[in-house]
């Protein structure tokens, strides 16, 4: 089927055209990440690839996931058959997808780095976006990690949504406001939903703890 015709569909709805290969001696085996984003599953190969879709998943422009979706097939150097899928397929909401490959430690390896010119030519025709994304920041890492515990809707249930950001309508430390919140057992859940959510804000490029200073997010942070 033709790139501008596949480009068309909702790929976002679509299985894995493969699956990922269970490796012996890898640290973190293939599995299922709950999306917050569009409440499904999505599936990962690999470490790196895990800590990508939660990036994606915490990522406020992204409305819906996929897993290697589409596998794109061109011609190579003396006409043979070249193919690849990229890993992770995020649909934007301006409508536009982003294609998406991860790179663990290792880096970039040539193959990879070969197909990444085809693979940013193909998301161009169609207006989308291509990236191979590395290990990201490990404290901005870590604190997405830490709030994506608590991403599930069920974590808000606890405390009241309106009154949680009314007390961050000035930029205040964490357990200052959980205070005035109320039961902190309840409290901290629905704080760290916010945050997750986008309901509040906060300096994630610094380790997250009970003095960081969140605030409501205002008209188009969200």
């Amino acid at each position: 089927m033709p790139w501008l015709q596949v480009a068309e569909c909702e790929l976002e709805r679509c299985v894995p055209v493969r699956p990922f290969p269970v490796r012996p001696g890898r640290r973190i085996a293939p599995g299922w990440w709950w999306s917050a984003t569009d409440e499904r599953l999505v599936h990962y190969g690999f470490g790196a690839m895990r800590t990508q879709v939660m990036l994606l998943d915490f990522d406020r422009s992204v409305t819906a996931l996929a897993c290697s979706p589409v596998e794109l097939v061109w011609q190579g150097r003396g006409g043979r058959r070249v193919g690849h899928v990229p890993h992770l397929l995020a649909r934007l909401s301006d409508g536009s997808a982003a294609l998406v490959d991860c790179a663990g430690r290792g880096g970039v390896s040539r193959r990879l780095a070969g197909r990444a010119r085809v693979m940013e030519a193909a998301a161009a025709t169609v207006g989308w976006h291509y990236r191979i994304a590395g290990p990201p920041d490990p404290v901005l890492a870590a604190n997405v990690r830490w709030l994506a515990g608590f991403r599930h809707p069920r974590h808000a249930a606890g405390a009241d949504t309106d009154a949680v950001a009314a007390c961050f309508e000035r930029p205040r430390p964490l357990v200052e406001a959980v205070r005035e919140v109320g039961d902190p057992l309840a409290a901290w859940p629905a704080v760290f939903n916010a945050l997750w959510s986008g309901v509040l804000r906060a300096d994630l490029g610094r380790p997250l703890h009970e003095q960081t200073v969140a605030r409501v997010a205002r008209a188009g942070e969200r």
